[in-house]
């Protein structure tokens, strides 16, 4: 997992959204996804923060082609897990059990999701012994 060391503003999440969904985009598509009412207004701001995500490395652009393209090079797991992480670091010193028993007994994990946690338990089991 890259190291993710920000937390991404409503705006830029916003951006980051359309790339995970749809993959590269150029900014006027970004721009009419985001805006699809207004014209070239918006124009700038959507350039800002694609530039403020290129910095922060969470999007890379391609020059190659006539339009400029963007594309995610952060995973929405990845920015997800770091996310997290810093979670528990700020609220319960690194510790996810509380975290979980949260979620468990506020009934917000399905089963299926229980399942799944199940199925991944065990295997991290397996691959111990």
């Amino acid at each position: 997992m890259n190291k993710i060391k920000t937390a991404l503003a409503n705006s830029e999440l916003s951006i980051m959204e359309l790339l995970w969904k749809k993959g590269s985009q150029t900014a006027r598509q970004i721009r009419e996804q985001l805006y699809p009412d207004t014209d070239h207004a918006q124009h700038g701001t959507v350039q800002r923060l694609l530039q403020r995500l290129e910095e922060k490395g969470f999007v890379k652009r391609d020059n190659g082609q006539t339009v400029l393209t963007f594309w995610p090079l952060v995973s929405r797991n990845e920015y997800a897990g770091a996310q997290l992480e810093s979670l528990a670091n700020r609220l319960t010193d690194g510790a996810l059990t509380p975290l979980i028993t949260h979620f468990v007994e506020e009934r917000k994990i399905s089963k299926d999701d229980i399942q799944q946690l199940r199925q991944l338990l065990d295997n991290l089991d397996d691959s111990r012994e």
